[in-house]
């Protein structure tokens, strides 16, 4: 009944397995990766006829992670999986970007990659699982695929590469000081085509040794997949990419002198003007069976490209009139909103970013219900892209996959340099608003966080900037690296590669191939032409501002103390009684962990001091030789017992209440009389030993002797 084809390796110390023919035999092709005990299945499926008028390729990846794969049931009222994640709207975009590219040229079919997590075994995350099966299952068919493609995750410990790095070795990687990277690369048997990374100031030899290590890495991957191919593989389809020559022809003939000047307009909007009127004018002169050619639009694109990339790799001179390394002028400004916390305007060429950062307690901290168990977090960075950062008229529909991947970019770059929550007890909540866009809004995005956070009193390890580098391939060999890439660079060149970080290094690196690869040597050129970049960048940055500034007056103040953990219950007291007495006494909020951390937030000095004190009554331990203040709470014949500690009480033996002998406590002390007495420690039984004779009554200074 099943024609089951199952082959396996092994790699980076554990087991491999693809499989295919038993399960969804109705898809295209489907592929079950497991590596471990973590499965993924991948389904494909593609139209066999293209929609008529449709001038985009419309490929779809969707990434699922279902609860049951690791024991686990879904939290909320409807106890069942709904809208994606953020870590599965990442992985889909994670799991796009390199096998867009690897399609045939011209190939418009509907085409769908699902990949649904059925197994996840707490060590291998299944994001890498995902692409390696989605890989496999296209190879197997039939589309026009020009792969396969693989891929790995790499960790840097200790000055060596570690290849696919467990879930616990990854997770919170600025909780982890061994660590310094989490890169992921995807790649062809011949080169890189993608690469994502979060890194701890890595140089840039460090991170190309990174890139190279994870290709070299994936190559036993792509063979297995070959292998598998060989063994049950569909039939190619039989696609033919539409012949547009002719129409490219005539549409170069009448439009090229046209876009070539409407591309000499370095203003975007002028420019976006002057394109549009030339498309129009183009058009005009066309038949109307031209007109409703399906392949117009690609070849306008084509004719845009010609002439942009021509010039950019035969003249050197850019869109706006830069050469290749320049950046476009930067203004940064800090302080704008006075009520925030922390604000910063980042002002580079037509890209500009308005970033907030507003402090909270630890109530505010973002839990993530995740396969691998809940956790929290206390810096969370949200992008937002309106419609009139590019001279539109749109509809917000809320956060889309690219707000969510930008954003998780912009994370990345400046997670590395937060101070420790130990140092920084706070949660961080920064917010990029784009409000004009020309090119690498989510770079911006680190250059204004960046400024925001210290504005906002946020002592980070060291500014960050963020820098977008774009590339021209020729056919003939030539390329050009820019430097601060424009939108239209970016829509009509061949690579987006974004790289941020400090002075010392590297902490985010992110880079989208849109042809087949790329070499070392114009990864090398691109990373070293970044630094320089970079470098420049954060010097316009200083300008503004260089280290962190005073904290905002309406701004949470926190203060952290730290308790034995057994008092932790007598803090909090039966059913919360004690510490909601504390928080409605005080007006601080306080938030206690399970190690006996405390943290008490508030925006008033006194309320915090008051909460502060009203703890340490309850958990303080007194220390054996210190001198307190006490009150006489009650005289026996033996001696007297004081209240010296928060509700604490100990014995002043007669024979310690003076220097001279004492015939009865009552001609000393009386009941609520104030003394001074000094712990002198616990007897067998952990009674309190306290001595009045060893100290001055009058100074509160200890008597010698």
């Amino acid at each position: 009944m099943f024609d089951v084809v199952k082959k396996s390796i092994e790699w980076g110390g554990d087991t491999l397995t693809l499989e295919t023919g038993k399960i969804a035999r109705q898809a295209d092709a489907t592929v079950i990766a497991t590596y471990g005990e973590t499965s993924v299945l991948a389904a494909v499926v593609f139209a066999k006829k293209e929609k008529p008028g449709m001038d985009f390729f419309p490929l779809t990846v969707n990434y699922q992670e279902k609860y049951y794969a690791a024991g686990k049931i879904p939290g909320g009222f409807f106890k069942r999986e709904a809208r994606p994640t953020e870590k599965e709207t990442l992985t889909a975009r994670l799991i796009d970007r390199p096998i867009r590219p690897l399609f045939v040229p011209g190939f418009k079919h509907e085409t769908q990659v699902t990949l649904t997590v059925l197994s996840h075994d707490l060590e291998n995350d299944p994001d890498m699982v995902a692409m390696i099966a989605a890989s496999a299952a296209l190879t197997l068919s039939g589309a026009p695929f020009m792969g396969p493609i693989a891929n790995c995750r790499v960790g840097y410990v200790d000055g060596e590469y570690v290849l696919n790095p467990s879930v616990d070795d990854m997770h919170e990687l600025r909780n982890n000081p061994e660590q310094r990277l989490d890169l992921v690369v995807a790649g062809t048997k011949d080169a890189v085509m993608m690469v994502e990374s979060e890194a701890y100031e890595l140089s840039e030899a460090e991170m190309l040794g990174a890139v190279n290590f994870a290709h070299e890495n994936i190559q036993p991957v792509i063979d297995l997949i070959i292998d598998m191919a060989e063994a049950a593989a569909k039939e190619p389809y039989d696609f033919q990419a539409p012949d547009y020559s002719a129409l490219l022809a005539k549409v170069t003939e009448l439009g090229e002198d046209k876009i070539r000047a409407a591309y000499a307009h370095t203003d975007k909007q002028e420019r976006t003007t002057a394109i549009s009127a030339a498309r129009e004018e183009i058009k005009a002169a066309l038949s109307e069976e031209e007109l409703e050619d399906a392949n117009l639009s690609t070849a306008l694109k084509k004719l845009e490209s010609k002439v942009v990339r021509g010039d950019i790799v035969n003249t050197g001179k850019r869109i706006d009139g830069r050469d290749l390394s320049t950046v476009r002028p930067i203004v940064s400004e800090t302080g704008l909103l006075p009520r925030t916390h922390g604000s910063a305007l980042f002002t580079r060429g037509e890209t500009q970013a308005l970033a907030i950062t507003t402090l909270g307690t630890g109530d505010d901290e973002q839990m993530i219900d995740a396969l691998q168990g809940t956790y929290r977090s206390n810096f969370l960075l949200h992008y937002n892209f309106p419609p009139y950062s590019v001279g539109e008229c749109g509809r917000n529909f809320g956060p889309g996959r690219r707000e969510i991947g930008h954003g998780k970019l912009a994370w990345r770059a400046l997670q590395a340099v937060l101070p420790a929550a130990t140092d920084f007890p706070y949660t961080i909540r920064m917010v990029s608003e784009i409000t004009e866009s020309n090119g690498s809004s989510s770079m911006a995005s680190v250059c204004g966080g960046s400024l925001s956070m210290m504005d906002a009193g946020v002592p980070l390890l060291a500014p960050v900037a963020g820098v977008a580098m774009g590339l021209i391939l020729e056919d003939d060999g030539k390329y050009a690296v820019l430097t601060d890439i424009l939108g239209d660079e970016d829509h009509l060149g061949d690579m987006d590669f974004k790289v941020a970080g400090t002075e010392k290094g590297i902490t985010s690196l992110q880079m989208d191939i849109k042809v087949a690869g790329i070499t070392t040597e114009i990864m090398e050129k691109a990373l070293a032409q970044a630094k320089d970049g970079r470098l420049h960048i954060l010097g316009e940055m200083s300008n503004a501002l260089t280290e962190a500034g005073s904290f905002s007056e309406h701004a949470p103040r926190i203060e952290t103390i730290q308790i034995n953990p057994e008092k932790i219950r007598e803090v909090i007291g039966s059913g919360g009684k004690v510490i909601r007495e504390i928080v409605e006494v005080s007006g601080a909020k306080v938030d206690i962990n399970d190690d006996g951390t405390i943290k008490i937030a508030s925006s008033n000095g006194e309320q915090i001091e008051k909460a502060r004190a009203m703890i340490m009554e309850i958990a303080a331990e007194p220390e054996v030789g210190t001198i307190y203040n006490g009150k006489v709470v009650k005289v026996m014949d033996f001696g007297a017992f004081v209240n010296f500690f928060g509700k604490r009480d100990g014995l002043v033996h007669v024979s310690q209440m003076a220097a001279e002998r004492v015939g009865h406590p009552k001609d000393v002390v009386s009941e609520g009389q104030t003394v001074k007495v000094k712990l002198m420690g616990f007897d067998d039984r952990g009674k309190v030993r306290l001595s009045m004779k060893a100290v001055d009554q009058e100074t509160g200074e200890e008597i010698q002797g």
